[in-house]
């Protein structure tokens, strides 16, 4: 415009110009030194300001050098770019340079050693301020709730109330806010009731704050009370705080509601509340399809969290092709790759049966934590593969990576799986302090290897009184190695601390059923109509075009299921003709043997199977996930199947992996 009409821009306006352009602002810089107007004072001090927040920041310092003379707020400005870029050191630098240190570049140190979560460092450069405005002790009761340190905020709340300062409207919401993280209700009372004493004006605000406060403390009501008196001036913080705290409860179906009737969903805090609830509540296929009308509408950007609870939800389904869409979406949309989504992603790999894609993540990642560990060998355990859990603990020690409890409950279930006796008696006396789940695990590798006399000597010299995990251990392994009378003696002590898991009961009654003792399992049948104990239905599923495809014993309800059935019917002739035998004791009840193996022929893994077998493509992974431990019968069809049909075929049941190929499984039929 300025070349069209022959105009000249009065210097004054350009600092209004580029920050008016955001990031974009920056492409004035060339004009300006055309112009020559670089040096002039006030445009200096903004294209700092622009370089310090968007960068390169080693462009605002040269700036900042080249300045004739520099203004309080100029070293302001240039240290404010230090601390946004989190270069700690040459912020500490330039503030010590400094001879004119004010109220508002002390307040800038707190807020940016703050920012870092360094609060020691803040609250010393706080304790040495020559004065103290609202902003400063504002900055610094910022920072302890920020990082959840309620008890600090509240103590230095009442130093500022002490001192004579008047708190405001963002002092209430910080202190407000450090009670929220906090989760402590009795502290969110007292605040409350100190904030009526006071008379408090309650604005939207301080109002949003409150409903967020007991909504993470687990006062819903109080919360749902204060959302209803906002009405139409509850804002984003609102919504998303009672969203959250439906979710957080378990109550999905309040939850989507209050999420439906925002009138406003350009916020991924939303999203992602609904999101993660669905995921944290074992609903993770309504998580998936909530992210997919998210990712179909493009209203907002996914961001971690996003990506987190998404892929969190595709390996609790195996739902691998849905994770590898997901994963192309997140890279579409420029969504940074942090250690914790890496971390997601190698959880997410493990769980769908794709173990080398989880190594490979895991060791292209450029620094781990714990949690990176911690989760391949748990993936190594759910395979079975003791020897990869054990190098990696030892590998933990090389990186200088402390392991924690779930390490070593990792690896000892590693080798329990794979039963390597010696290298997990190894582990275990390797634990300074073992807890009650170490002592399990234990349990459950004696008890594969088949010393359950062992085992329960080790029961029964505990430190700690054994949980129903002990004991469960030791009922199921008394399955495996026919050992009624500990089987019973496990069984009684797990009725008295699990009166209604039904698996307790399930698993004796099979042990009384492989040793034709049907007079105990009809004993045990009373025993759960007298609790009212329901079994747990089996169930096993399939993903087909982004789709989990779920089928349960005998199931004819899919809209296939002609053709699944007579795949079905084709594959067991020829696995007959391959010398397969029904194995009739895997039906546990007392009826006649024809019907027995009718009963075994159609158990859910192999419906699964037989539809995979249908849609996909010659020679392709079939996986599928079973709810139960896959029994013996199918175990033994699934090899059959795979030698037959040339197919790698991956089953992850509630116990592990199981990779059949080549009429092999992974387990070496150790499970």
């Amino acid at each position: 415009m300025q070349r069209r009409y022959n105009m000249m821009i009065d210097p004054s306006m350009y600092p209004i110009l580029i920050k008016s352009n955001g990031e974009y602002g920056i492409v004035f810089h060339a004009h300006l030194l055309k112009l020559g107007l670089e040096f002039d004072k006030y445009i200096g001090n903004v294209m700092i300001g622009l370089y310090g927040k968007y960068g390169p920041v080693e462009d605002a310092r040269r700036l900042f050098d080249e300045m004739s003379e520099r203004s309080v707020f100029d070293w302001n400005v240039m240290i404010s770019g230090y601390w946004n870029w989190g270069n700690k050191e040459e912020a500490e630098k330039l503030f010590d340079l400094m001879m004119e240190k004010n109220v508002v570049t002390w307040t800038t140190m707190v807020t940016g050693y703050a920012r870092m979560k360094d609060l020691d460092n803040a609250r010393k450069c706080f304790d040495k301020m020559p004065e103290r405005s609202v902003v400063s002790w504002n900055a610094m009761l910022a920072g302890y709730a920020q990082n959840g340190l309620a008890k600090e905020a509240a103590l230095l709340f009442d130093d500022m109330v002490d001192s004579g300062v008047k708190p405001n409207e963002k002092t209430w919401v910080s202190v407000i806010s450090a009670c929220s993280l906090r989760g402590d209700l009795a502290l969110a009372k007292s605040l409350e009731t100190m904030i009526n004493d006071k008379q408090i004006r309650l604005n939207v605000f301080i109002k949003s704050a409150l409903l967020d406060m007991h909504a993470k403390c687990g006062n819903i009501m109080m919360a749902k009370k204060i959302f209803d008196e906002l009405g139409e001036s509850n804002n984003s913080v609102s919504w998303n705080a009672m969203i959250s705290a439906y979710a957080r409860i378990g109550d999905l179906t309040s939850a989507k509601e209050l999420f439906d009737q925002m009138p406003d969903k350009n916020d991924i805090v939303s999203w992602n509340s609904m999101i993660a609830g669905y995921a944290q509540n074992g609903q993770s296929a309504a998580a998936i399809e909530l992210f997919k009308e998210m990712a179909k509408n493009r209203l907002v950007t996914p961001d971690e969290v996003t990506a987190i609870s998404v892929l969190s939800a595709c390996g609790h389904l195996g739902a691998l092709g849905l994770g590898n869409d997901v994963i192309r979406y997140l890279r579409e949309s420029q969504i940074d790759f942090s250690r914790s989504i890496y971390n997601a992603l190698i959880f997410m790999y493990s769980k769908c049966g794709s173990m080398k894609d989880a190594e490979n993540i895991f060791y292209e990642m450029k620094s781990r934590d714990v949690i990176s560990y911690n989760t391949l060998i748990t993936g190594f355990a759910t395979y079975g593969n003791g020897k990869k859990a054990v190098k990696l603990l030892w590998k933990m020690d090389q990186e200088g990576v402390s392991p924690d409890r779930i390490t070593f409950i990792g690896v000892l279930t590693a080798c329990s799986h794979a039963g390597l006796s010696r290298e997990g008696r190894k582990v275990f006396k390797s634990i300074q302090n073992p807890d009650i789940d170490h002592y399990a695990c234990m349990v459950d590798l004696l008890g594969r290897v088949g010393e359950l006399d062992e085992a329960k000597y080790l029961i029964e010299s505990m430190p700690m009184a054994p949980h129903a995990g002990v004991y469960g251990s030791l009922l199921s392994a008394s399955r495996t190695y026919k050992r009624i009378d500990l089987g019973e003696f496990a069984a009684t002590k797990l009725f008295e601390l699990e009166p209604d898991n039904s698996g307790n009961y399930v698993l004796l009654s099979n042990i009384y059923a492989s040793e034709g003792r049907w007079t105990d399992v009809e004993t045990i049948r009373g025993l759960m109509k007298t609790h009212r104990v329901k079994k747990t239905g089996a169930w096993s599923s399939v993903e087909y075009k982004g789709k989990m495809h779920k089928f349960i014993v005998g199931d004819r309800s899919h809209e296939r299921s002609g053709d699944i059935y007579q795949i079905l019917k084709e594959l067991m002739k020829k696995m007959q003709d391959a010398g397969y035998i029904a194995d009739k004791g895997a039906v546990l009840r007392d009826v006649e043997e024809e019907e027995k193996e009718e009963m075994v022929g159609v158990h859910s893994e192999k419906l699964a199977i037989a539809f995979a077998l249908l849609v996909s493509e010659p020679g392709g992974v079939i996986r599928v996930v079973k709810n139960l431990r896959v029994c013996s019968d199918c175990h033994t069809a699934i090899k059959i199947i795979s030698r037959l049909e040339n197919r790698e075929i991956i089953v992850r049941d509630n116990n592990r992996f199981h990779t059949f190929h080549h009429g092999i499984c992974s387990c070496n039929d150790f499970w």
